[in-house]
């Protein structure tokens, strides 16, 4: 074995390693503990070439079934803890990627602070937290996984009691030791309400208090305040592609939630500024504005008489006491004496804590007013708005389709609306559209699937009308294909207002189209050109001034292979430029990215950065998903360092001048041309040209075991079938991870670099051009964490050895020629050399991996083979939930 480095534990993992052992030691007893650290310490000795092949294996085999499952959740809790010690300690901050450096090296390439201002005039950065069932943890092990975060901030602070009086070290020990006996499984599937919830913790918990903070932050960097263009996003509730327990029911009910929540926060905040702001009359004098809200407040306390900050946040508190009441139905968190009218809108409320600020501003230095947190509440107000965060509706285009037949049959307009072509549909939706007559019937018999449609954008409506039209703003179209995919959305959206024929016609949500196979991603820009080519359409986006189109990593990967799909993805973006700008329109892309690399995953900053000249414009929507949301945002500083990142690149990838030159664009996309073409070919030909491929794959990976684990509310495939095409890119993507194969990360890559013949032109691609960069970047991450010896375990499921060994041996050498071609290209002796904290946090991990996964294989062995001892499928559970806590972003 190659001698590597050492590797070099920050202080965090070596102290909560320990407090974990001896949680293990008193929980689990001494026979458990000496069990585990003897398989841990064989693991770790043979990845440092100590122990000899086959060593780790014999001490496996000598667990019972229940010793199993507490040594597998003691190496999952160990790797969960690790993540949080890497997280404190910054192991995922990206060099230079705060404002305040981004402000500095725009400056040296010319641009100054006022372009940079001028941008964020018109930008809009929104991280939209989707309910993908790949965060395998219960959000009870997540909760005090974040107890034990703010425990560490307070060692790290020195104090040696929490503010209970509680020591801190012994606190944290009580953590770990509540993690050891919670239950890591959910036993019941989730719903969507439950994916609600989670969700709503992380906005409510972090979100809300970290951007106001973050805006602050800026506003110093600045030196003036920054507008709010950081703001949230969430498809959990509106996203129905495939999912059936997606209803208005579930829409409503996470709107209603969330208002919940940021109106409680509001109500929190002006009840604590009331105690605060105590200033007399008889020291200080007051503003017209302030007087006048304190005698409108209805507040007569004797008490309060000379205290008019009091008495006109008291007023404040009224009205939102009210706006709470009428908006969830349920009272304020602290029902007050005074009643008051309900604000109309978040800008009304914003008013009247503007004018308390102005009339602390007005006197003094205006020390009072400057930040604080009546500063932070109004930065909260223009961001979270009554909504908390913008809900996207998500439908599949073949859904619309049957609905507007439907509709336009029932209604007599036309009876075979599915039979027309494409330019008939167009001409008959454009008069629709034009008409202001209504096609829904309240008297008509529709089908259970046009009912639950129409319930969705009638919810849809109602919501615009109760939080204001900020609360959903796109209607995401899943499939994408045709301009008439587009305009069936606004023809549904007529029915309830939220689209409106005239001259010009307005929309209040936006039809986006979502381009997700590598077909799509082609015809995508001439689609969009014949949209903004009818005279309606272009009105309306002109008006807005931007148009949203959406890109699929993950669909576009599993049907085409890493290169294939990201060099497409990139060409898909420069071809939408030119489209957009004859039509005076501002482009912003959302890029539907998920953890695991063949999804779009890696790091979000090189991501934006990497994105093709003039692109990004000030405009960028990116999916958070599964573990991704927890590891990114799960606690207040990880979600400030990762936040600030998205921000940071969005600025430098809309302002930084081109950085290849003509020529170099020229040879650079000749050879992506190249490159994409050979590994397509490659890989099309492996997962769909190959016989038994299917039946391989299904055999290999824990890809059945997985649709056991209650994770998520999605079913794993969009139809009753087991062919590839059918499955969803999320359990494909997990399944070859759990395996340590990773093949849509890599395969096909390494035959195209081989067959590369100019290997100087390879090397000074991934020197200069960041999109190359960042591709090898991301595919040398999923080669470090995949292991394809392990993965030859896995083959060995596979029941016809003919096939076995045909397939895998195609995946072994595909393995190694994109290893080799890598390493060539980018100079390296070994992966990740050039990368050395990203290399040791994978190098810490790999000894407790390995026994997972020889675990998980020996269980699915006796599970296939028809054992019906509970605790075997237990145990795989288990396993597939601490190996994916180990490899971070898998799904």
């Amino acid at each position: 074995m190659t001698t590597l480095p050492p590797i070099a534990n920050n202080a965090d993992i070596r102290f909560l390693g320990a407090q974990l052992g001896d949680v293990i030691r008193r929980y689990g007893g001494d026979a458990l503990f000496e069990a585990t650290e003897a398989i841990r310490r064989a693991s770790v000795d043979r990845y440092r070439g100590l122990g000899e092949d086959g060593s780790v294996d014999l001490q496996l085999e000598r667990l019972a079934l229940d010793e199993t499952l507490d040594f597998v959740r003691g190496f999952m809790l160990f790797s969960m803890l690790a993540n949080l010690a890497e997280d404190r300690h910054g192991i995922a901050r990206e060099p230079a990627a705060d404002i305040a450096d981004v402000l500095a090296t725009l400056a040296e390439q010319g641009i100054d602070r006022d372009q940079a201002m001028a941008l964020l005039g018109q930008a809009l950065v929104v991280p939209v937290l989707t309910a993908h069932p790949t965060e395998v943890r219960r959000k009870s092990m997540i909760d005090h996984r974040n107890r034990i975060a703010e425990l560490l901030a307070m060692r790290d602070a020195g104090r040696d009691v929490t503010p209970d009086g509680n020591d801190v070290e012994a606190a944290i020990g009580r953590q770990i030791a509540l993690l050891w006996q919670t239950r890591v499984l959910r036993r019941e599937r989730l719903y969507v309400t439950d994916e609600v919830e989670t969700a709503l913790s992380y906005l409510r918990d972090v979100f809300l208090p970290v951007m106001p903070a973050l805006y602050q932050r800026w506003d110093k960097a600045f030196g003036a305040r920054v507008p709010a263009f950081l703001r949230p996003g969430s498809w959990i509730g509106g996203d129905r592609d495939g999912n059936p327990f997606v209803t208005a029911s579930s829409l409503t009910t996470a709107l209603a939630q969330a208002a919940e929540a940021v109106l409680g926060h509001y109500c929190e905040a002006v009840h604590a500024l009331g105690a605060e702001l105590s200033i007399s009359t008889g020291h200080a004098e007051v503003d017209e504005a302030v007087l006048a809200l304190a005698e409108a407040s209805g507040d007569d306390a004797v008490s309060r008489s000379d205290e008019p900050y009091r008495r006109a946040l008291s007023g404040i508190y009224a009205r939102l006491a009210a706006t709470h009441e009428a908006l969830t139905g349920k009272p304020a968190p602290r029902p007050g004496r005074l009643t008051g009218e309900p604000y109309s809108d978040p800008k009304a409320l914003r008013a009247d804590l503007v004018a308390i600020a102005r009339g602390l501003a007005a006197r003094g230095d205006g020390a009072l007013a400057s930040g604080g947190a009546l500063g932070r509440l109004i930065r909260a107000v223009e961001t979270f708005g009554f909504h908390l965060a913008t809900l996207d509706l998500r439908q599949n285009s073949a859904v619309h389709e049957r609905v507007v037949a439907e509709l336009l049959k029932v209604a007599g307009v036309e009876a075979d609306y599915l039979a027309l072509g494409e330019e008939a549909r167009v001409a008959l939706l454009r008069r629709e559209l034009a008409n202001a007559r209504p096609l829904v019937s309240r008297y008509a018999d529709y089908s259970d699937e046009t009912r639950s449609e129409l319930a969705i954008v009638q919810a849809a409506a109602d919501a615009h009308a109760k939080y204001g039209p900020k609360c959903i703003t796109n209607y995401i179209v899943s499939m994408g294909k045709s301009v008439s995919d587009l305009l069936e959305i606004n023809l549904m959206l007529k029915e309830f207002g939220l689209y409106r024929p005239g001259a010009p016609a307005t929309a209040a949500i936006m039809a986006v189209p979502l381009f997700e196979t590598i077909e799509d991603l082609e015809a995508g820009p001439e689609i969009m050109r014949a949209y903004f080519a009818l005279p309606e359409i272009a009105a309306i986006v002109r008006a807005r001034g931007h148009q949203e189109v959406m890109i699929g990593y993950s669909d576009s990967n599993k049907d085409g292979g890493y290169l294939t799909s990201t060099w497409s993805l990139s060409k898909a973006s420069s071809a939408f430029r030119p489209v957009f700008d004859d039509a005076g329109v501002r482009m912003q892309l959302f890029h539907g990215r998920g953890g695991a690399v063949g999804r779009g995953g890696g790091s979000a900053f090189a991501a934006i950065r990497a994105q093709p000249h003039g692109t990004v414009q000030g405009r960028i929507r990116i999916t958070e998903q599964g573990e991704v949301i927890a590891g990114k945002y799960g606690t207040r500083d990880s979600a400030l360092t990762n936040l600030e990142a998205m921000a940071s690149a969005t600025l430098l990838a809309s302002l930084e001048p081109e950085r290849l030159s003509a020529d170099q664009n020229a040879r650079f996309t000749a050879a992506m041309e190249q490159l994409s073409a050979t590994a397509f070919t490659t890989y099309r030909d492996l997962v769909y040209g190959t016989e038994g491929f299917r039946t391989f794959f299904r055999q290999m990976t824990p890809i059945a075991e997985i649709a056991g684990l209650k994770i998520g509310s999605r079913p794993a495939s969009r139809k009753k079938s087991d062919a590839i095409e059918d499955l969803r890119a999320i359990p494909w993507v997990f399944s070859w991870a759990q395996a340590r194969v990773m093949l849509p990360g890599w395969y096909g890559v390494g035959t195209a670099i081989a067959n590369f013949e100019d290997k100087a032109l390879l090397a000074d691609m991934a020197k200069n051009w960041p999109f190359f960069a960042a591709t090898l970047a991301n595919m040398e991450m999923v080669l470090a964490k995949s292991d394809i010896g392990i993965a030859r375990r896995y083959a060995g499921l596979v029941e016809d050895e003919g096939l076995r060994s045909a397939i895998f041996g195609r995946i072994h050498d595909g393995w190694h020629r994109a290893r080799d071609g890598l390493l060539g290209v980018t100079g390296q002796s070994r992966l990740l050399s050039d990368n050395p904290a990203l290399e040791a946090s994978i190098r810490l991990r790999l000894p407790y991996i390995e026994p997972l996964n020889l675990l998980q294989i020996e269980l699915m062995k006796r599970h296939r083979a028809g054992e019906d001892d509970p605790r075997i499928g237990e145990g795989i559970l288990l396993s597939i939930n601490g190996i994916a806590t180990a490899l971070r972003n898998s799904g």
